[in-house]
């Protein structure tokens, strides 16, 4: 199939690259030049601007936006909504909130383009591992894209079947899952990150102890001078704890077990904010969650180790730099 991706950052252009190495043919776009004409290099078919992208593109048009959230996002789907015709498609697949999907997608009903937000987690890995993916909006434009995603995901792979999942989608097995009518998509993604920050913190929060065990708060008799880089390699190795968050713990504290790289300042892109609102409106007690998001903000005034951490992760699977 052929797809249309707006935005060739770290994850608009991995991408595009792991649907050309499947055969699929791809029209990019990007405000760099660079950035577009290094697609063109690797195989995709490069336009000099929105109208040009849009005029390259096949009917019914299937059209990426991967873009930071938020105005940007959405001055581009305001501009493509004059573009694009009945019948395409327009994807958001950035971390947009699902309030905008929801008027994006009246606002393109009434043009008769079909939308579809998309919520996409697989960070700076996603080209070798796949992408898990949430999708909302329009059913039947999913079911068109469906050899999109399908490539798009990660697979099967080695994990084991749930048992009692044989009535259920299948899709789900693969990586990739419609979840319902406009904003289900980016909803499920919101919670799935906002999940992310009290997983973090609690990693952060116990290497921190790890490595505090050795200060002279605590009596000489029951100092343990431990190696932090060697526990996380342990406990990927048939723990409970095991995850993919504690595999990049291990890759960070493998390379630096005192993560002098990293000063501790940890940001937030929105979507912690988002869950905890959401769980405000549901009455929904979200006390880990809301800590976790709390911690964050504090980090930027004071640092410990437990943020260096979580520093150190978010590099690990979305390549996001400390901000100064």
């Amino acid at each position: 199939m052929q797809l249309g991706m707006i935005g060739l950052g770290r994850m608009g252009g991995n991408i595009v690259r792991r649907l050309m190495r499947a055969g699929h043919s791809c029209v990019v776009y990007d405000r760099s030049a660079e950035a577009t004409q290094g697609l063109a290099g690797e195989g995709a078919t490069a336009s000099r601007d929105l109208a040009d992208f849009v005029r390259q593109l096949q009917k019914p048009r299937a059209v990426w936006v991967m873009l930071p959230a938020g105005a940007i996002t959405h001055g581009t789907i305001v501009e493509l909504s004059g573009l694009l015709e009945p019948g395409d498609i327009l994807i958001d697949g950035g971390n947009s909130f699902f309030h905008d999907d929801v008027a994006h997608a009246d606002m393109l009903k009434e043009k008769g383009i079909r939308y579809l937000d998309v919520g996409t987690s697989g960070g700076v890995w996603g080209l070798e591992r796949g992408y898990c993916m949430m999708i909302g909006g329009d059913k039947a434009a999913f079911e068109h894209l469906d050899p999109i995603f399908a490539t798009l995901a990660p697979g099967r792979g080695a994990i084991d079947r749930t048992p009692g999942r044989d009535r259920r989608d299948p899709r789900a097995e693969q990586g990739y899952l419609f979840c319902g009518p406009a904003g289900a998509g980016h909803f499920v993604k919101m919670v799935h990150n906002g999940i992310e920050y009290g997983l973090m913190q609690a990693y952060a929060e116990g290497f921190d102890i790890l490595r505090g065990v050795n200060s002279p708060a605590v009596p000489e008799n029951r100092r343990y001078e431990l190696d932090v880089a060697d526990i996380a390699e342990v406990w990927r190795r048939g723990s409970v704890v095991a995850s993919w968050l504690l595999d990049l713990s291990a890759i960070a504290l493998a390379e630096d077990p005192e993560l002098k790289e990293f000063t501790g300042r940890v940001d937030d892109s929105g979507e912690g904010r988002w869950t905890i609102q959401a769980a405000i409106e549901e009455a929904v007690p979200a006390e880990v969650l809301s800590a976790a998001l709390y911690t964050r903000f504090r980090s930027r005034r004071d640092h410990t180790f437990a943020e260096k951490v979580l520093s150190a992760m978010r590099r690990q699977f979305g390549g996001h730099q400390e901000a100064p």
